[in-house]
């Protein structure tokens, strides 16, 4: 049956209350990312990371799946072969709406990490400089998410699942964030549709057979109706 592999970027998620590092006026506006997002911004000042760290927790915490989060796990259910749900966001508002098995490329805000031994454990509500790894005991933990300037998570898996794609599609995706920005390049050799739904052309629009444009939280239920309407 035929494989789908869908990325999911801020696009999806902001109709949820969740801004993008793009966005005026919220929580990324307040900071520099080279100074919350960077491992340097990191050892230059954990304390300002952390405090950033813990209030997108919080935010993501309240945040509530909405209709695309939701058509996403109606197709993973309901297509008769494998959707493999791919995100750059570090929210579970994926799993919150029951989609399963999501790759998490960026990391997870849920998450902690020991720079240390790279032992990962589930994060408090709030983390602080100084806390211990539950596995070594050294006092570096730092949030599980990837920064600027670190390699994604599960590169290898995610390149096998766009290599036996029969669909690819990007959703609510820049396209200026690479590799993920290629992956529709990695999709078209093996042979794949692409499609990417966004609020307004990605730099990368080009590159794929169809875009649909207009809120996820619209775009992306019909876009499921038509595949299952279709299947």
């Amino acid at each position: 049956m035929e494989k789908i592999v869908i990325l999911t970027g801020a696009g999806i998620s902001a109709e949820s209350g969740l801004g993008t590092f793009r966005d005026e006026g919220g929580l990324w506006a307040q900071h520099r990312i080279e100074d919350v997002a960077t491992p340097e911004g990191f050892a230059r000042n954990p304390a300002v990371v952390h405090k950033f760290y813990n209030a997108r927790r919080v935010q993501a915490a309240q945040a509530q799946p909405n209709p695309a989060h939701i058509a996403l796990t109606h197709l993973q259910r309901n297509w008769p072969g494998e959707v493999i749900i791919v995100t750059q966001n570090v929210d579970g508002l994926h799993e919150a709406a029951g989609s399963e098995n999501v790759i998490h490329m960026h990391g997870t805000l849920a998450g902690a990490l020991c720079t240390t031994c790279d032992h990962r454990w589930v994060a408090p509500p709030e983390m602080s400089v100084g806390e211990p790894c539950p596995a070594c005991g050294g006092p570096t933990a730092r949030p599980d998410v990837v920064w600027f300037g670190e390699m994604p998570y599960f590169m290898d898996l995610i390149y096998d699942h766009l290599a036996n794609a029969a669909i690819f599609t990007s959703i609510g995706t820049s396209g200026q964030v690479y590799p993920a920005a290629a992956f529709v390049h990695e999709a078209t050799m093996s042979g794949a549709r692409t499609v990417e739904l966004n609020l307004d052309p990605s730099s990368g629009a080009s590159s794929f057979d169809q875009v649909i444009l207009g809120p996820a939280s619209e775009t992306v239920p019909r876009w499921v109706q038509k595949l299952l309407r279709e299947s």
